[in-house]
């Protein structure tokens, strides 16, 4: 089955033998496991976090490690590491792996096994599992420029007072659940509105849109609280780009002169239709071009620096 979407990767024939971590050990992939009553399991009580690796460096390496400390005193799950200390797990990953350059690193902490399967937090039996997932993974440069299509889902992101949007949690089902739709709708991937009706973000990346050379995206109060959707607005700022964020419907997205996605995977990805519609000329437009090529400037500044911190 061929798959399109923000995530397409060039296939990598190192990943069939990487080392996966599991609570401090390393495991072929094929065999790293976790145990069924494992929390995360059994009713998505995990949180996660998604880095790259670029020229030695985990790029945006704080923004990630603030955002998943904020995301375990959420849920109210006491980390066991300090962030040096976890960072130095990923690192341990890396260098079993032999891994330098073009890697996409996602580690995930549930809160533990459980005594018997139940939601209640007070039955876990373990202190909290960390899995660390590194893969050879590049996005596809042919997918990028052919962009990506989106569905506007009938199921919208959820309201702060019950599952805040902006948590990165493993509770996902909704989005998947979004993605389904505009599956079957023929689409790509799937545009997701907010409890009032205006436009928040995609199932898995954030959505901008691009008219009369503003670039727009949502409040921020119901969609993902994403790091590069966060440097893309900083990159606007930074370079005389007039940004909002702001409410907006779907009458202003049709509409729209360009729109795109943003994502810690694929950086900036062009949207060329929704529900059918084409967006401006239906291309990787102008401003989308710009953006991205300023956000990798961003990230070499950022391994600049590090770099000179050794």
């Amino acid at each position: 089955m061929i798959v399109h979407g923000t995530h397409n990767a060039l296939p990598d024939e190192r990943n069939k033998d990487v080392l996966i971590y599991v609570n401090g050990e390393l495991f072929p992939r094929n065999e790293a496991k976790i145990s069924v009553f494992d929390s995360g399991y059994l009713v998505g009580d995990g949180i996660w976090e998604a880095l790259r690796l670029h020229e030695g460096v985990l790029v945006f390496q704080e923004e990630h490690l603030d955002r998943i400390w904020s995301a375990a005193a959420t849920i109210g799950m006491k980390l066991p590491w300090t962030k040096d200390e976890l960072i130095a797990e990923v690192w341990k990953t890396l260098h079993a792996n032999k891994m330098e350059d073009g890697v996409h690193v996602r580690f995930m902490v549930t809160r533990g096994i459980q005594k018997t399967p139940s939601q209640d937090p007070r039955l876990a039996i373990s202190g909290p599992n960390l899995v660390i997932i590194a893969e050879h993974k590049k996005a596809s440069t042919e997918s990028k420029e052919k962009g990506v299509t989106l569905f506007t889902s009938t199921i919208r992101r959820g309201s702060p007072d019950y599952l805040d949007p902006r948590l990165n949690c493993h509770s996902k089902l909704h989005e998947v659940m979004a993605l389904v739709q505009a599956i079957e709708a023929g689409a790509d991937e799937a545009l997701m509105l907010d409890i009032n009706g205006m436009v928040s973000t995609c199932n898995a990346t954030n959505f901008f849109m691009v008219k009369n050379g503003e670039v727009w995206t949502s409040t921020g109060q119901y969609c993902m609280n994403g790091i590069t959707r966060g440097n893309i607005i900083r990159v606007c700022k930074e370079n005389g780009i007039p940004v909002f964020e702001r409410n907006f419907s779907l009458f202003d997205v049709y509409g729209a002169d360009e729109a795109f996605v943003t994502g810690t995977f694929g950086g900036v990805t062009p949207v060329t239709q929704i529900d059918g519609r084409q967006i401006g000329e239906g291309n990787y437009g102008t401003m989308a071009r710009k953006l991205s090529h300023l956000y990798h400037e961003l990230i070499e500044s950022e391994v600049a620096k590090a770099k000179q911190k050794g």
